[in-house]
């Protein structure tokens, strides 16, 4: 008795060592048939052992599975890690990972895994990787698992997130484990608590995983079970048409199929007898009444099938109820779903119209750059200045130029600003000395000559430049997206151009109200000829603001070339909109234009945003709103007194 004892209490104590001491080969040596020649059933037998035998040396094993590189021995069974070496293999050991002296492939059996098998060791792989000391690895693995969304996999991924050292893949790893709880959860409310936790996040997967909670296949009963988790009773000739209903009765067989037109016609042609069919002669089957009335004769004869009348028909869809059930069987998981869906698509509609602001508030700013050195020189001197937009070009290729130079974007920029105003006010200066200070008071001349002028400007940049579009670089901190949620985001580009807007308007704003210029310019707009007689020269204020003008133009190009195609051309697709824009808003006003900016912004959103596909169309209902506009307020949102509003 003392030795039985004696001999249980060695191997109580034997066994934990013996177990502490199992190597990956005892693991495989004990599923030699599985590991050789897997199956997709039984190789779940040999994963689950080296999941939870928690080896490291496990990793790269089903690494080398999943890739067909692991060979048993013939001679003692002993499995390997293999790569092809000329006519010989290069072994590994799997448990020390030390080289084994090369050997003759004719001596192995080779391991070949199918794709289902290769996809098992996948699910495998990635509950390892998932603290794996790579962090590019368990990225894969978080990415594997939001992939495949399998209940095997919510158990490992819920054990790593204590031990994940980086907050971003950590907050990734808790949120899938929500997504995870909310399809498989242990129980009811562990489900419920996950789907409401998920109802603030507007992604497109967690609305996947609603929609596969919420998911419904539609089914027909004389009574609807009990058990059933109903989404919707269908109504007949609502929900659904009688022909569609009774089609599923037909699939369903619980209803005799409808004889088509095409059935019964086939049918008389295969019964005709002496000239007749069904008791009536060919010659007068000529109506849909008389065809079917010989098919009757024939189905009374056991000939063809019985035509399904009209009460039948009615009385079989009435005997029957349809409805959508849905899949997941839990109805407090399903409503916990359905109120979440419905709060997500509330808050995808609000982040939407948030979304849509945003851009219409970009847009209105780039069409303020654009407009705001044309409402200055048309608001004083009244010139219809065609070639406005070429000044927007100078300016982009103007800091495009400046890039060349300076390899530091950011540099690059900050110079090309300034300079790209200098180019541009020179040039404006020079047109108005040359051209339009011969040509006031002369609209028609004077829309005509600045139209000439922007034609041979584009040439000229064509001509310096080429056709093909130049690159006018943001600096690195304007790359990227400003992201609220997976609805609303504005690139960082659209941001700086808001704040230029914003600096703009303060600059002008400040020199038109507190610089001695500004004064002279509001003189001069209001009333020439009083400020000519206080000792203003209208002629040089008339060249000064045109040429102020100019520059702005020239800044707004480079702001505009930043996200824009910087070409020849660019000029033209802003002139028109800059035209509206100080129009709508009221000439000469820089409150005015950028009212005029916001609305022509806003207005264009919203009318691509009704008619998406088609954006051309959109610029036309535009035009069309803003002249009706003009015709109920001619002068602008903003009007403006004194000689601007006379005329």
């Amino acid at each position: 008795m003392r030795r039985i004892l004696f001999l249980a209490l060695a191997l109580w104590l034997i066994v934990p060592v013996a177990t502490a001491a199992q190597t990956l080969q005892d693991i495989l040596q004990t599923h030699q048939e599985e590991v050789l020649k897997p199956g997709r059933r039984s190789v779940g037998v040999v994963l689950d052992d080296l999941v939870a035998s928690g080896l490291p040396q496990a990793l790269p094993f089903l690494e080398a599975w999943r890739d067909r590189e692991i060979v048993q021995r013939d001679s003692d069974g002993l499995f390997f890690r293999a790569t092809e070496d000329g006519d010989a293999l290069a072994l590994t050991d799997l448990d020390t990972g030390e080289t084994v002296p090369a050997a003759v492939s004719d001596d192995f059996t080779e391991s070949r895994p199918n794709g289902g098998v290769r996809r098992a060791i996948g699910d495998a792989l990635v509950q390892f990787q998932l603290s794996d000391p790579d962090i590019t690895k368990r990225r894969a693995a978080v990415e594997a698992i939001a992939r495949s969304m399998d209940v095997s996999q919510l158990s490992p991924l819920e054990g790593s997130i204590d031990t994940e050292e980086d907050p971003a893949l950590k907050a990734q790893k808790t949120r899938l484990v929500g997504m995870l709880q909310a399809l498989f959860g242990e129980n009811t409310e562990t489900r419920v608590a996950a789907i409401e936790a998920l109802s603030g996040d507007l992604s497109v997967d967690v609305r996947a995983v609603l929609n596969r909670i919420t998911a419904t296949t539609p089914k027909i009963a004389t009574e609807v079970p009990e058990d059933a988790n109903v989404a919707q009773i269908l109504t007949v000739g609502e929900d659904i048409t009688q022909e569609e209903a009774y089609a599923r009765l037909v699939a369903a067989e619980l209803a005799a199929p409808l004889i088509t037109k095409a059935a019964v016609r086939d049918a008389l042609l295969a019964n005709i007898v002496d000239g007749s069919v069904g008791g009536i002669t060919v010659d007068k089957l000529d109506t849909d009444a008389a065809r079917a009335l010989a098919y009757d004769a024939l189905a009374l004869d056991g000939l063809v099938a019985q035509r399904v009348k009209d009460t039948e028909k009615v009385e079989a869809l009435a005997a029957h109820t349809f409805y959508l059930d849905y899949t997941e069987p839990d109805s407090v998981v399903t409503d916990a779903a359905s109120k979440a869906i419905r709060a997500i698509e509330t808050n995808v509609a609000l982040s939407q119209t948030a979304d849509l602001a945003l851009d219409a508030l970009s847009l209105a700013s780039i069409y303020f750059l654009a407009a705001i050195g044309l409402a200055i020189t048309f608001g004083v001197m009244g010139v219809i200045n065609m070639a406005h937009g070429e000044f927007i070009m100078m300016g982009a290729y103007t800091g495009y130029v400046i890039q060349l130079f300076i390899p530091d974007y950011t540099i690059a920029i900050l110079v090309a600003l300034p300079v790209a105003f200098a180019v541009t006010f020179g040039a404006g200066v020079t047109m108005e000395r040359l051209v339009i200070r011969h040509l006031y008071h002369r609209p028609l001349e004077t829309l005509l000559a600045t139209f000439g002028i922007s034609i041979a400007l584009q040439q000229l940049a064509k001509n310096i430049f080429g056709t093909q579009a130049r690159p006018l670089t943001s600096p690195e901190w304007l790359d990227g997206a400003l992201v609220f949620n997976d609805v609303i985001a504005i690139s960082y580009i659209r941001i700086a151009i808001f704040v230029l807007a914003l600096l703009f308007l303060a600059l002008i704003l400040y020199v038109l109200k507190r610089t001695r210029l500004g004064l002279e310019v509001r003189a001069v707009t209001q009333n020439p000829g009083m400020a000519a007689s206080m000792g203003i020269n209208p002629d040089k204020i008339n060249m000064l603001t045109f040429g102020l003008g100019s520059g702005i133009a020239g800044i707004a190009g480079v702001a505009i070339g930043l996200y824009a195609k910087v070409t020849s051309e660019m000029g033209a697709d802003y002139i028109v909109q800059s035209f509206m824009t100080v129009v709508v808003g009221g000439v000469g006003n820089v409150w005015g234009t950028l009212a005029g900016a916001s609305l022509i912004g806003f207005l264009q959103k919203g009318i691509e945003w009704l008619n998406p596909s088609n954006t051309l169309a959109a610029q036309t209902y535009m035009i069309l709103f803003i002249i009706l506009f003009i015709q109920f307020r001619p002068k602008g949102i903003v009007a403006l007194k004194g000689r601007a509003a006379a005329d």
